[in-house]
């Protein structure tokens, strides 16, 4: 397993990273950016995680130990779950186009996306990213997986609420309605905004 995950698992994320890279090219002029201090509240917590899967072994803690037997199955399950997060973020991003931004922005002539993966979810990068991340801890098999999914899940769910926030001051009751209607990362799961 771990020759396998050593370069099957980083193969899939840095191919990803790649093309998010690639992408990232022709957005639109930003008219608001948040601070580095708010950026700064939710990318540490994901760097924390990425580097919890992808140490080989963190000194001498319970982290390191296994949460459920190694089991060729369940590693190609967990195989599965991270490629099918990455691609939803794919598709996500295709449809968001010149609108993306990795910071929380509000873009010139920004445009509320409503088709492809955002009529499923309002989210559907942080939805895919998590969804890869559990697939990724998965194939880890270790605690320290839980712990990068769940710092992941925080960091993303408070950039969630400031984007949801910002959306709404931009697009009004467009933006309300849009929200009542499609929930923000569970599919078929509707939480109060």
């Amino acid at each position: 397993m771990s020759l396998l995950y050593r370069f099957l698992f980083p193969l899939m994320w840095l191919s990803w990273a790649g093309f998010w890279w690639r992408a990232s090219y022709g957005a639109k002029r930003v008219d608001r950016r948040e601070s580095l201090d708010s950026r700064l509240l939710h990318v540490l917590p994901l760097l924390l995680a990425s580097c919890l899967l992808v140490a080989n072994r963190l000194p001498g803690s319970f982290l390191n130990e296994r949460l459920f037997p190694w089991a060729p199955w369940s590693f190609w399950a967990a195989t599965f779950i991270t490629a099918t997060g990455l691609l939803f973020t794919v598709w996500a991003r295709v449809y968001l186009g010149r609108n993306w931004s990795g910071t929380v922005t509000i873009k010139r002539d920004h445009e509320l996306i409503v088709n492809g993966p955002y009529d499923i979810v309002r989210h559907p990068i942080y939805t895919g990213l998590l969804v890869a991340l559990i697939g990724t801890a998965m194939a880890r098999g270790e605690w320290r997986g839980l712990l990068a999914v769940l710092l992941a899940w925080a960091a993303l769910w408070r950039k969630l609420r400031l984007e949801e926030q910002w959306m709404a001051e931009c697009f009004g009751h467009q933006y309300e309605v849009y929200c009542r209607r499609v929930p923000a990362l569970v599919p078929l799961w509707k939480v109060g905004k």
